[in-house]
């Protein structure tokens, strides 16, 4: 059994989906023993701790200051990092989103110890962590030890599912270390996205766009199958967002968003490596590509050999039909 301190993130007093991840990877990695969380924010965030408890947390922290209510990555990584040094934690462990990118080497090198980032899977064996992650662009997957203690680990969104555990977790409000307004690098605004659309991290359903379209108008192809879905966000090429057709927050790839979606459809998509180092964790892969030979059909679970323009449409129609019965 061990213990493990877990971040868990949020944005605009919401927990983010991520945050359960990670409790559950803490759960896996405890083996019976506890798994703690820390949830900063502003005001009014300890509201949330509750939800923590019932996916798992033992025991969640919850830090409340008015310079919280922006990612202060100052404060919270030296929150996190006061908390580690506190308590016998074996690992503590981060969602590799962009929040998580920013804290956990924050973390790691004030605890002095080794960062294991963006890993697809984690687990003890013995006195070590082992963990795996894409190296090569994607083409290989590499197995790493991390023999430091505490491990600081950062898991891809969606390489792990959150699976609720819902105990009598404890809450302990604890106050910040120093004073968060007091940072060096402030965040004075945070600009989203359009609310109306599922954020590639959260979405359970992604429906993509290539070169294959031919043109930025045949985009609406895939944004009508995303509609039809009902529950998806629409992702891109990078070559598709250099040319403009879509803006570059929806590039899928290795210099794009890093996504693992419960179902992910490429429509006219070769899958180069880069692209498929972005998507290849997701649960089911279906793509669409007339070239039968297409790189994209060697990590699909399903592929349709045929044109965009026929098999969209057609493939779009059948899914209101079924979400009509």
């Amino acid at each position: 059994m061990a213990t493990i301190l877990t971040f868990a993130e949020s944005r605009a007093g919401d927990l983010r989906k991520v945050a359960f991840e990670t409790i559950t990877v803490g759960r896996q990695l405890a083996a019976g023993g506890e798994v703690h969380a820390v949830l900063a924010g502003a005001p009014g965030i300890a509201a949330r701790a509750d939800a923590l408890a019932a996916g798992g947390a033992d025991t969640v922290f919850t830090t409340e200051h008015a310079a919280l209510a922006e990612h202060n990555p100052e404060a919270v990584s030296a929150l996190v990092a006061e908390r580690a040094r506190s308590g016998a934690y074996r690992a503590i462990v981060f969602s590799a989103s962009t929040m998580g990118k920013d804290l956990a080497p924050r973390v790691a090198a004030k605890l002095g110890v080794p960062l294991a980032a963006d890993v697809l899977s984690v687990a003890i064996d013995g006195e070590a962590l082992v963990v795996t992650h894409y190296v090569y662009a994607g083409k290989i997957i590499g197995t790493f030890r991390v023999e430091a203690t505490p491990a600081v680990v950062s898991v891809r969104p969606g390489a792990i599912s959150a699976e609720p555990a819902p105990g009598a977790g404890k809450i302990e409000s604890v106050p910040p270390v120093g004073d968060p307004a007091a940072s060096r690098v402030v965040v004075t605004e945070t600009v989203l996205g359009d609310s109306r659309r599922i954020d590639l991290a959260d979405a359970p359903v992604i429906v993509s766009g290539g070169r294959g379209l031919k043109a930025a108008e045949n985009f609406k192809l895939v944004e009508e199958l995303a509609q039809a879905f009902g529950n998806a966000a629409v992702g891109a090429t990078r070559a598709v967002t250099d040319e403009g057709w879509r803006p570059h927050s929806d590039q899928i790839g290795q210099t794009g968003r890093q996504v693992s979606p419960d179902l992910y459809v490429a429509v006219g998509i070769s899958g180069a490596i880069q692209h498929l180092a972005g998507m290849r964790t997701s649960r089911t892969i279906v793509a669409i590509n007339k070239d039968r030979d297409a790189p994209i059909f060697k990590v699909a679970d399903y592929g349709i050999v045929g044109d965009v323009f026929d098999v969209v449409p057609a493939l779009t129609a059948a899914i209101r039909e079924a979400k009509q019965h």
